[in-house]
This record gives C-alpha cells, sequence and structure tokens, in this order.
C-alpha cells in the first residue's frame, strides 16, 4: 500500500489523510451530557483511499469508507469505520467477493452519503453506480436495486418527504443524454422514473424538491467524450458554450411539461432547500462561479463559493437571484422535516480562501480556495442574519446534521451532529450543539478513538421500536 501522507496530493495529506485500519471502539468517553433523546446511529461517509496512484488520486473518487457512532441511553456505546466493499476494496484487502451487480459496467466508489429508507442503511455515490447496503454495524451487505425496481444508477442526494415517505432522486450516467427522476416508495421500492432530456450530458451532482415541482440543475459542467476516450479520471469540464439553466417539472407531470429557466453560469454542488411560492419557486443554493476548468476534475482554484436565493418564474422562463450571504461556505443543510416545504434556518460549514487563519499551519500553495475550515454558521431566513460558531484555531469540521430533540417542535428545537477533528488529539470528536444557540458551549462532546478525514456526507439513522 501506498503512504497516503508521503505524496505531493493535497487530498491525501493533513486532515485528508486516510486511516489505514478499520476500528471497533466501545463505551466513548464523553463531555457534557449526551442528550437521552438521542438514540441512533450517526454516520457519515467520506473517500479513504486504501491505495492510490498520489498524482492521479482525484479526492472524488476514493474508496468510501462510513463512519459510525452509536448512541443510546445517554451513552456513546460504539464507534465504527468500515470500508464500503466494492470489487476494488475486497482485492485489495485480500477478501472475497460480495454479492453485488454493476448497472452498465460502471462501479464508481460508494463514498459520497449514507441515508437510511425502508429499514435499509444505504452508501451512496452518483454517475450510474447502485447504492450499497450496510448492516447495522456498518459491514457491506449487497449492491441495492431496490428489489430489481431501480433502472439503472442512483444519486447521493436523494431527498426524503417525512409526509408520504418518498424517496425522491434525480440520477444521472456518464455519457448518457438524459437524468432519471426516481420515486422510492416507503417501503423501498421505485414507483416511478421519468428521464428527463439533458442532451450535453451535464454533471448534475444534486437537485431540488417542492411540493409541486422537481428542479434539475443543467449546468456548465458537461461530459468530454474524448477526455473519456483519453482516460480522464473524471470526464467532464466547464463549458462556455453551455447555457446554464434550471427546469422546473411539475412533480404530476412528465418531462414533456419541464420548464427551462435560464441562468448566469454557475456551479451548484448542493441545495440547502427549495419550496413554492404561489406560482414562483424559491431555491436556496450554495454556487460556485466556476468548477472544472479542465477535464482533469479539478475543483480549485474556482472562486468563493456563497449562499444565493432564486426565485424561479417558470411561466415566464425569468430568475431573480439574491445574495443570501457572501463568506465563503459549503455542505448546507436544515431540519430535513421542512424539505420541500418554506423554512426558517438553515446550517453550513463555512470554509476558507488562502488568506484565512489555515495559512499559518499549512503552507499557501497547499490550500484550496474553499478550503474546510472551523467554523458553522446558522442563517436565520427570516430576519437575514448569521450566527458562527468557532471551534479551535486548527480544528476542521464538514456537514454538520440536524437532529429534532421531539416530535412536533420548533424547526431549530434540536441538535447539530458533526465530525471535529481535534489536533491536540490528532483525533475526530463528535460534537453535539444545540441548535437554538450554536455558539454555546457544547452540549456534549464523544472523543472517538481515531481520527475521521476530512469527507463528505452524512445521516442521524434514529432507533424505532
Amino acid at each position: 500500500m501506498n503512504d497516503p501522507a508521503a505524496g505531493p496530493n493535497r487530498f491525501l495529506r493533513g486532515d485528508f489523510t486516510a486511516v489505514r485500519e478499520e476500528v471497533t471502539a466501545f463505551d466513548l468517553p464523553v463531555t457534557g451530557t449526551i442528550p437521552a433523546e438521542l438514540n441512533g446511529r450517526y454516520l457519515r461517509n467520506g473517500p479513504n483511499p486504501i491505495a492510490v496512484d498520489d498524482a492521479r488520486y482525484h479526492l472524488f473518487l476514493g474508496d468510501g469508507m462510513v463512519h459510525g457512532v452509536r448512541l443510546r441511553d445517554g451513552r456513546a456505546e460504539w464507534y465504527r469505520n468500515r470500508w464500503v466493499r466494492q470489487s476494488a476494496v475486497n482485492r485489495m484487502l485480500g477478501e472475497p467477493p460480495r454479492k453485488a451487480t454493476v448497472y452498465g459496467g460502471v462501479e464508481v466508489a460508494a463514498n459520497t452519503h449514507v441515508i437510511g429508507h425502508a429499514g435499509r442503511t444505504l452508501a451512496l455515490v452518483e454517475g450510474g453506480t447502485l447504492p450499497y447496503e450496510l448492516g447495522h454495524d456498518l459491514s457491506t451487505l449487497s449492491t441495492c436495486d431496490f428489489e430489481g425496481t431501480l433502472p439503472g444508477g442512483f444519486t447521493a442526494h436523494p431527498k426524503l418527504e417525512r409526509a408520504t415517505g418518498e424517496l425522491h432522486a434525480v440520477a444521472y450516467m456518464s455519457g448518457l443524454p438524459y437524468v432519471t427522476y426516481h420515486v422510492v416508495g416507503p417501503e423501498g421500492r421505485v414507483t416511478r422514473s421519468e428521464n428527463i432530456s439533458v442532451p450535453s450530458g451535464a454533471m448534475m451532482h444534486d437537485f431540488a424538491l417542492t411540493q409541486n415541482h422537481v428542479l434539475v440543475y443543467d449546468l456548465p459542467v458537461t461530459f468530454n467524450g474524448e477526455a473519456a476516450l483519453r482516460g480522464a479520471l473524471i470526464p467532464y469540464e466547464w463549458n462556455d458554450a453551455h447555457q446554464a439553466r434550471i427546469g422546473v417539472m411539475p412533480r404530476a407531470g412528465t418531462a414533456a411539461d419541464v420548464r427551462w429557466v435560464d441562468v448566469d453560469p454557475v456551479w451548484i454542488f448542493h441545495t440547502l432547500n427549495a419550496y413554492d411560492d404561489g406560482e414562483r419557486v424559491v431555491l436556496d443554493v450554495v454556487t460556485h462561479p466556476r468548477m472544472m476548468s479542465n477535464a482533469t476534475g479539478s475543483i480549485e482554484g474556482h472562486g468563493t463559493p456563497a449562499l444565493d436565493r432564486y426565485t424561479l418564474d417558470p411561466a415566464a422562463g425569468k430568475a431573480t437571484v439574491q445574495r443570501l450571504d457572501d463568506r465563503p461556505q459549503e455542505f448546507p443543510r436544515i431540519n430535513d422535516r421542512l424539505i420541500s416545504l418554506p423554512y426558517r434556518y438553515g446550517y453550513t460549514a463555512a470554509t476558507t480562501d488562502l488568506m484565512e487563519s489555515f495559512a499559518g499551519t499549512l503552507e499557501l500553495e497547499q490550500l484550496p480556495d474553499d478550503a474546510f475550515s472551523n467554523r458553522l454558521i446558522k442563517h436565520d431566513l427570516h430576519r437575514g442574519t448569521q450566527e458562527i460558531r468557532t471551534f479551535g484555531r486548527a480544528a476542521t469540521l464538514a456537514e454538520p446534521v440536524f437532529v429534532p430533540a421531539a416530535a412536533g417542535g420548533a424547526e431549530d428545537d434540536g441538535y447539530l451532529l458533526v465530525f471535529v477533528h481535534d489536533p491536540e488529539r490528532s483525533a475526530t470528536d463528535l460534537v453535539i450543539l444545540a441548535a437554538q444557540d450554536v455558539t454555546a458551549a457544547p452540549v456534549a462532546t464523544v472523543h472517538l478513538p481515531a481520527r475521521v478525514p476530512l469527507g463528505f456526507h452524512g445521516s442521524w439513522l434514529p432507533d424505532f421500536g
């Protein structure tokens, strides 16, 4: 195995450095008091390459590893980290292959998100790969095609509508001139699939959902067939000739009913939320001025990400844009019970540019301009204000996940769970904050026995029964 700390690739060193072992630990030490209502598992997925070529490694392609903390009755019962056992991982670990179906020959590392649906725990990625089902202990069981009802790959960013129990998704596959809108019923079977024409083959990392509409992002990062033939790891690049647009499809309609709204060139990785406002649609997203300027999958040097609001008028084909917060930030989350509904609060991880405080701990040329930072932002979108929670100077954190304190409570009556790297221990803490006052001392801090490398997305999977 290569030593991921030794090479020049910035995504193989520092707080990105891959961990080398799978760890199981019980009865974790805790500072503070874990709320008794937090009974379940906090899981987070991210890239953790077993062995790579430093020069060609890309953060989006590292082998998936899921990290989990089990909370119950005020205790932190266990921590586990496990590689998602795809074929390449099985080979590297010298393990026999597990049951898996590969759709269209595509098996991108399932390293981006982990969710629960219909009693399953699923590790997800975009681009055509099927979900991988995990056991309660994070062992890999098999690929999941929702009992044979999924006609293709899936996505890393499905949206669960709490009122119906339906899981909505928009999936794409490299080189295909369409994306597919899927609805997975509460019993775990696909009940609807609708192909939407996107002739450019645009990358579509996320989408948005309202009570009446599905929103798809046809943006200027498009498939490059020549780059694919050359063996590019990620054959997509910024396309100045491509008109950026957002498609608005009635949920009760078909692809023929999509209305396209042109917008200025921009890139969107992640949606905060969207909702209907009469005949208009309000869409809150983190925007990047540009992305992937060449077919190497570069995600650096493309300007500062910020939080923007698009108000779309599908009938008129027009959009207005409002800057909600110009601080660099990413990984937006809300109280998930308000997905597709009007809402007030959002939570993001602040990022930093080359002139921010991390210049004191790394060489300037080592830092991407949208690096992770030590700050968390709570947005009050009614008042247009923000609260900033700052952790230790050399700490780093990513996505905060909201967990309600009780069913039917106020929108921000709950907790934010976030992995925070503690440089003094060279390990990671699971920090639990009161969402109504993110600047207060943590409600509890669970001290993990290992480091969780900087990664992507996660979920709180509560116990039932």
